[in-house]
C-alpha cells in the first residue's frame, strides 16, 4: 500500500536526482519549504491531494491508480525488474 511517507521518500529522490534544493522544488510547487520538508522526512501526518499533486507536477511525476492484486506488473515494475537483472549480469 502506497503511504504518504513511502511518496515523501519518491520525492526526496526524484528532487536529488533532478539537483533541486527543497527551497527551489518548494518555490516551483507553489507552497512553503517546510511543508515539502515534513513530507520528505514523514513528518505530516496529513496533506491534502492539491499539495501533493503540486509537487509532483513540478518533479514531472504523477500519481497512478489501479486496481490492487491486479497481478498483471506495471511498466515501472518491468523497467526495475529489467535493470536489477542487468546490474547483476556482470559479463555486461
Amino acid at each position: 500500500m502506497l503511504t504518504l511517507s513511502s511518496i515523501g521518500d519518491r520525492i526526496a529522490a526524484k528532487r536529488k536526482e533532478l539537483a533541486l534544493s527543497q527551497a527551489e522544488l518548494a518555490q516551483k510547487a507553489s507552497l512553503s519549504r517546510a511543508t515539502l520538508d515534513a513530507l520528505e522526512n514523514g513528518r505530516t501526518g496529513e496533506m491534502g491531494f492539491s499539495k501533493i499533486t503540486k509537487i509532483l507536477s513540478a518533479l514531472g511525476m504523477e500519481l497512478k491508480l489501479q486496481e490492487t492484486g491486479s497481478g498483471r506488473p506495471t511498466l515501472d515494475e518491468l523497467i526495475e525488474e529489467d535493470r536489477n537483472a542487468k546490474g547483476l549480469d556482470r559479463r555486461g
